[in-house]
């Protein structure tokens, strides 16, 4: 199953930059081979169920195993079966709208 996901990975106990770790979870997609668009409060990712949530469980491997004592995990997902749509998709379609 497809699935599109908009996460943000907060780790505690690391001190007032997280940049660190978000480098961290943005390299564990990109090695999964998964699309990911980073914006600023958090990372849109889009793939295979099965792998997308592996990412996830890698992502909260490698930051404890970095420091992070706390990791909480903000996940919006979407699946649909009537059809295939990326995250592109989506922002194209509302940018027709807008554009008429």
């Amino acid at each position: 199953m497809y699935v599109l996901m908009d996460i943000m990975v907060s780790p505690g106990g690391v001190g007032v930059s997280v940049s660190p770790y978000v480098a961290m979870c943005q390299q564990i997609f990109e090695d999964a081979g998964l699309t990911h668009t980073m914006h600023g409060y958090g990372t849109n990712v889009e793939g295979e169920w099965d792998d997308v949530m592996a990412a996830v469980k890698r992502c909260h491997e490698v930051l404890h195993d970095a420091g992070a004592v706390r990791i909480t995990s903000h996940i919006k997902l979407g699946t649909r079966n009537d059809r295939d749509q990326t995250m592109a998709d989506k922002v194209t379609s509302v940018q027709q709208k807008l554009n008429g």
